[in-house]
């Protein structure tokens, strides 16, 4: 499909670039797209948590009353999980929650998350632009531009381009990334795209 090529002023220019339909206007598979984003945050969570178990305890060893006769619950040291400040039964241990997911698996599901932001209009190619140094106030005059102040957007870029990123850190619900290094969490994430020309070229170079 065709569409439009917007300046950084938010209108339409006469140029058109071409979307590769099997990228952006397939037919978008919703358990691919869970299972990325499973995956996405899967891989970033620390795995740290950790609570001490019985025999990791240093508290003494000594058993505090008789078994029976007390009325009261059957315990032995002052670790017990039953008393207060005691070690906890099947607490969380450190472990890895990443998991793999095949090529062809993950790319559909880009594939979809894209799918679905062209048809629901908030994609728009806009021309090769950069800056000389970091600028907030110009990064917050682009989104103006489009109307998209107060909405997460995601800028797209072609090449990395550190004065973008920096340009676009403090402002909330902006982020900027390289087309290399999109994922399926980060596009449903955002409310818009605005995706550079020469980003769609590598996109679809990664997505086919």
């Amino acid at each position: 499909m065709e569409t439009a090529v917007y300046s950084r002023s938010g209108q339409a220019t006469d140029r058109k670039v071409v979307l590769d339909d099997q990228v952006f206007c397939s037919e978008p598979n919703d358990h691919a797209i869970y299972l990325d984003v499973k995956l996405h945050l899967a891989n970033r969570r620390q795995g740290t948590a950790k609570a001490k178990e019985r025999s990791e305890m240093s508290g003494s060893t000594r058993k505090l009353f008789r078994q029976k006769g007390t009325g009261g619950a059957r315990r032995g040291d002052i670790n017990s999980p039953l008393m207060y400040g005691g070690a906890r039964v099947f607490g969380p241990k450190p472990r890895d929650y990443s998991f793999k997911l095949n090529k062809k698996l993950r790319q559909l599901a880009r594939r979809s998350a894209l799918s679905y932001k062209v048809q629901g209009n908030q994609l728009f190619v806009v021309e090769d632009f950069s800056m000389d140094a970091p600028k907030t106030k110009e990064f917050m005059t682009l989104i103006r531009n489009f109307q998209l102040d107060g909405r997460r957007v995601l800028l797209v870029t072609g090449e990395n381009q550190p004065n973008l990123v920096l340009s676009g850190r403090n402002i909330p619900n902006a982020r900027v990334m390289i087309a290399q290094d999109l994922n399926t969490y980060d596009v449903m994430n955002a409310h818009c795209l605005l995706v550079q020309q020469s980003a769609v070229a590598k996109i679809q170079e990664t997505l086919l």
